[in-house]
């Protein structure tokens, strides 16, 4: 309830749910004093296809104490649990504070597990089959909806079995991007660099530091135009991992190739975030995750 702006639909639900619990007692009060007219046979007089007679047996008692029990209950868990609104019920449960919980005793177990993997090194912890199993179950739960099962992402996500790294490759560097995350902003330099006609010359320069096609007039028109470009990319476009600025000539592209491509990055800008994961997962976690992730890249020791 916390998202609106105003307490009205807590109350719209706490009225419904108190009407709804005493429409209920009102109907078997209304039901149990009501007297239907009745013939000798103890049916209401009412007949249908012929012989099919309405009964005038009152409700069993089992099922009308069932009723009173089950609004009772009702009652009760409102009071208990939350329900009514915004309010918190006296147990004070939530389902974030279960869910919180069981991953504290779930990582309580595991800690002995857990012990072994932080003494080792990384670079030895990715050769260590067990502890790698347990990193890829930890990517594939964290890691995998972006980047893809098998590690390779796709347009705007990172592929982490390639030697290219934004902000550096090394056991340390990945976990301190798991950690606390990153947030890549490239912002639009169109006005920087001068014209449209500018930008495109740009763009193909951009495709020749890779060897990739373009027209090499405009390339060569372009070239004295990058240098805006070159504060963070490089003067030779090799990227600085300082800052996350990309490397241009290597032919990999991290949010699509060609010139169109270029010339929207340049117009536009992009930012891109990697969220933190340390409130999400415990160091442990992130030191066997890191070192599984540094192991798709580089070949571990046994």
């Amino acid at each position: 309830m916390s998202d609106f702006t105003s307490n009205f639909w807590s109350v719209f639900i706490s009225a419904v749910s108190v009407v709804s619990i005493a429409a209920c007692l009102l109907l078997l009060w209304i039901t149990a004093r009501k007297k239907v007219p009745f013939q000798s046979d103890n049916s209401t007089g009412h007949v249908w296809d012929g012989d099919l007679r309405e009964m005038n047996n009152p409700l069993p008692r089992w099922w009308v104490g069932l009723f009173i029990l089950t609004v009772l209950f009702g009652v009760g868990y409102l009071v208990a649990y939350p329900g009514l609104g915004s309010y918190a019920g006296k147990l004070g449960w939530t389902s974030q504070g279960e869910y919180n919980a069981e991953v504290a005793q779930a990582n309580r177990e595991l800690a002995p597990l857990y012990a072994q993997f932080t003494a080792l090194p990384p670079e030895k912890l990715a050769g260590n089959a067990q502890a790698m199993a347990v990193g890829e179950r930890l990517f594939m739960n964290n890691c995998a909806q972006c980047h893809g099962s098998d590690a390779r992402g796709s347009k705007g996500f990172p592929n982490l079995t390639d030697g290219d790294w934004l902000h550096g490759g090394t056991p340390d560097k990945i976990w301190e991007t798991i950690t606390h995350g990153r947030i890549g902003v490239m912002p639009p330099m169109a006005a920087a660099v001068g014209t449209p006609d500018d930008v495109k010359n740009v763009a193909n320069y951009v495709l020749s530091l890779s060897g990739s096609p373009n027209d090499s007039l405009r390339a060569a028109l372009g070239k004295s135009k990058f240098s805006v470009c070159a504060a963070c990319h490089g003067v030779g476009g090799k990227g600085n991992q300082a800052i996350g600025a990309p490397n241009l000539s290597d032919d990999i592209w991290l949010h699509g190739w060609g010139e169109a491509a270029i010339i929207a990055m340049v117009n536009n800008g992009k930012t891109n975030q990697m969220p933190a994961q340390h409130d999400k997962l415990t160091e442990a976690q992130i030191h066997v995750l890191a070192s599984y992730v540094w192991g798709l890249s580089n070949k571990p020791t046994p």
